[in-house]
This record gives structure tokens, sequence and C-alpha cells, in this order.
């Protein structure tokens, strides 16, 4: 299993598991297609949406391990 880190860009993510998109967009990153999507991390991407990265790696990487 691919583990997700906060410095994994939100692009690379989503190329992990599509399935991701749903939980980042539950977290307001409604713009996945937009170009910073392929440059920002995740740890950039929660400071900008005022939420803690750890949070949500841990919620992105539990989706994950319960797709295996």
């Amino acid at each position: 299993m691919k583990e997700i880190t906060k410095d994994m860009v939100i692009g690379e993510v989503l190329q992990i598991d599509r399935g991701l998109a749903e939980i980042l967009m539950k977290a307001g990153m409604h713009c996945l297609g937009c170009p910073s999507s392929q440059m920002e991390t995740i740890e950039e991407a929660a400071m900008v949406h005022g939420f803690k990265a750890d949070d949500l790696i841990a919620e992105l990487n539990k989706y994950l391990k319960s797709a295996e």
C-alpha cells in the first residue's frame, strides 16, 4: 500500500486512487483539477483551507487501507 504524506502534491495523491478525491472535496478542496493542485502539497493546501494536515492524512490513509 502506498502511504500518503503531507509533502505529497495533491495531483500525486489523486493518481494513487481516485476515491481519495471525495475525501479531499469534503475537506474543502473543491478545485482538485485546478493548476495549483499539481504544485501544492497536502500540507500547503491544509494551511490555505484552515485545517490540520495530519487529520486529513490520517483519513486518506485510512481510506487506502480499507480499499486493500
